[in-house]
């Protein structure tokens, strides 16, 4: 098994606690919310949605894809940190055993936050991730960064 590693680093006006707890912690309700032509619904398939639950992903007849499943292996509401496992779903393909996610949200000097993400591919054997493919997977985080980021500057009270 091979792995190719990534990292990638977003700055919003957002503090780290709201987007933490909008992106992470109360994704399964917004996201579907946010963005219902790609996400049909996010499941809890095992546990209290903490450390060692399993959530499922649920896309629209508009995704490439029908779902993935994420572990939840940590989750440090005190810090704004998450590290979570894709473990099963058509997303991996055939070249993907998993991947590893870790996502940390820390104070800007301006009151907003910086959002750290590092992403770990686990390959299937000897296979290499394509850069097309990492892009893509970048792509697609930061857009659901913004348009939570969007839906938090507008609703002010929300997740406050």
């Amino acid at each position: 098994m091979g792995a190719t590693s990534i990292t990638q680093e977003l700055t919003c006006p957002i503090a780290p606690a709201r987007m933490f707890k909008a992106l992470i912690v109360e994704s399964n309700a917004l996201i579907p919310k946010l963005l219902p032509q790609f996400i049909k619904s996010v499941e809890l398939v095992q546990g209290d949605g903490g450390a060692g639950s399993i959530e499922q992903v649920n896309f629209t007849e508009a995704s490439h894809f029908k779902y993935v499943r994420h572990r939840i292996d940590e989750l440090d509401k005190e810090n704004f940190v998450c590290r979570y496992t894709m473990v099963e779903g058509d997303a991996l393909g055939d070249k993907l055993e998993s991947i590893n996610y870790e996502v940390k949200f820390e104070a800007a000097g301006d009151g907003g936050s910086v959002c750290k993400m590092k992403s770990k591919y686990n390959t299937k054997e000897a296979f290499q991730v394509e850069e097309e493919e990492i892009k893509a997977g970048k792509e697609k985080a930061m857009a659901i960064f913004r348009v939570v980021e969007s839906y938090l500057l507008e609703n002010p009270q929300a997740y406050a």
